[in-house]
């Protein structure tokens, strides 16, 4: 592959800062390696499940021989196009919806806030561009890992192509990750529309934004382009935004996203797109009534395919499929045993941490289980994630209706938001804590949070289930005062009120006169 390849992998707009992100994540002047005579392990894929993979497996000082293989961008989704930009831009609406809620807290401000929404991206972008020699090509060849740009294909059971190099492996991965799924909505292509992989690449604003999808991912930008200044409607399938969420905790955030100007439709059926005079008119039904409306941009938030074409994966008897991805076992084993995958490609949970998790799976089991003893499983990890919204929604463990689906019996504490001093004082009663635990135990099965700052509490419930850490344990956890976190120990504290039983109070009392 020549490097006059390499130079067309551009990032729009072509500004100081995406020039930055493609000299360090796919630089213009690179030089595939000559292969080794043979590697340890060949990762198809640069992003997260792939570079945790390389680099964990180069860092070993082992002397092993790694070679990792991206044909676009390194850093995959998280960086480029995922949890690094969202959630720069996320911040930035934040601040808007501070300056709304500003006159609660005796904050008087100008009734217009001027949001300069090219300003917010051009944040987003350097921001983007000044992690990203984090995941660059220089950095991962200093690591000892053979970097290759080009797009890698199975040519037999032990080899892959890059261009015109031939990497002979021991093992391989499969890393290659998923994209934004193609709408079916008739004239859509024809008019054009947005996804994760473009819509960071906008420098104005969109007066009038249409987003499908009422997941996480829609939800977010959503409530973002809101803050940011956009007329957003927001079309979702369901009854109800986030249906695969807890229910008490969708219905929150959906009377938030409304409650901030947001047209939510649910129960749509998108039936076609024109281009009109005046931007794409977008014809749709809910509930049995037809209806349509004018946008200048159409966002697609819901779906997503697994990039398994080109790949080649049939020379190697590796099963896939065009929906789910490739087929792996529970040791992220594909159908040849010499060939793992992980991240998206091949997994539900599609999140960074998630791929990171699964690509450490990938090291124990493809380097260090010889004859396949001491096997890593995927069943085995205990899952946290969070709605990057306002409030966060966060998860980890079992719903209720999943452990009830177990035979378990399931007793669920709520505390609330609006009886935590802390979130009282900073004005962020609207949410609250269930954790489930199993009757008559106090073995935490799973928690939802739902608060402005869930995603960095549901660690600590996380950290107790993986510990195997009861309720009786975080009870007797210390929590400074005043913090929101310390809904958790109220939690805890209310599992230890129901020990409290006729029977044992009488003892406790027998207790007290001897005392």
């Amino acid at each position: 592959m020549s490097n006059s390849e390499f130079e067309r992998v551009t990032v729009r707009p072509i500004d100081e800062y995406n020039q930055t992100l493609v000299s360090y994540v796919h630089p213009p002047n690179w030089v595939n390696p000559e292969p080794a005579d043979i590697y340890d392990l060949v990762v198809i894929g640069a992003g997260t499940a792939g570079l945790v993979v390389a680099a964990g497996a180069a860092g070993l000082d082992l002397s092993l021989k790694v070679a990792l293989i991206e044909k676009h961008l390194m850093g995959g989704d998280c960086l480029n196009v995922g949890c690094v930009p969202s959630k720069t831009v996320i911040r930035s609406s934040r601040v808007v919806g501070e300056i709304w809620n500003a006159k609660n807290f005796g904050i008087n401000i100008p009734k217009q806030i001027d949001v300069d929404f090219p300003a917010v991206m051009a944040r987003m972008r350097r921001i983007r561009a000044g992690i990203s020699h984090n995941d660059s090509a220089e950095r991962f060849q200093k690591l000892g890992v053979d970097v290759f740009l080009g797009s890698g294909r199975f040519a037999s059971k032990n080899t892959v192509e890059v261009g015109n190099k031939t990497l002979r492996f021991k093992k391989a991965v499969i890393a290659t990750g998923a994209r934004a799924a193609q709408l079916s909505i008739p004239g859509i292509e024809k008019a054009g529309y947005l996804t994760n992989e473009t819509v960071f690449s906008l420098i104005q604003k969109p007066e009038r934004l249409a987003i499908i999808g009422g997941g996480p991912i829609g939800c977010e930008l959503a409530q973002a382009f809101r803050r940011l200044g956009c007329e957003v409607i927001l079309f979702h399938r369901g009854s109800h935004l986030l249906n695969k969420e807890d229910a008490d905790a969708a219905e929150i955030l959906q009377k938030v996203l409304i409650h901030e100007g947001i047209r939510v439709v649910l129960n749509s059926q998108l039936e076609e797109v024109v281009t009109v005079t005046e931007g794409k008119r977008l014809y749709f039904s809910s509930n049995g009534h037809r209806d349509s409306v004018t946008v200048d941009e159409i966002l697609a938030g819901a779906g997503r395919a697994p990039n398994v074409e080109g790949l080649n994966l049939e020379a190697v008897g590796v099963e896939y499929d065009k929906r789910q991805g490739v087929k792996v076992n529970d040791y992220l084993q594909t159908t040849n045993p010499k060939i793992y995958a992980a991240g998206d490609i091949c997994m539900n949970w599609k999140f960074t941490h998630a791929a990171d998790a699964a690509a450490r799976i990938v090291i124990k089991n493809t380097l260090f289980s010889p004859f396949g003893l001491g096997r890593s499983k995927l069943s085995s990890l205990v899952m946290p994630w969070v709605t990057y919204t306002d409030p966060e929604i966060a998860h980890v463990g079992m719903y209720e209706h999943e452990a009830q689906k177990l035979g378990i019996d399931v007793t669920t504490i709520k505390i609330p938001f609006n009886s935590v001093d802390r979130a009282i004082a900073d004005g962020e009663e609207l949410g609250f804590l269930k954790i489930h635990h199993k009757k008559g135990s106090d073995e935490i099965l799973g928690a939802t949070i739902v608060a402005s700052h869930a995603g960095e509490m549901i660690s600590e419930v996380t950290t107790a289930i993986v510990g195997k850490l009861g309720l009786s344990k975080l009870s007797g956890v210390i929590h400074p005062y005043p913090t929101q976190a310390e809904a958790i120990k109220k939690a805890a504290d209310a599992y230890r009120r129901t020990l409290l039983t006729p029977k044992t109070k009488r003892f406790l009392g027998f207790l007290t006169k001897l005392s």
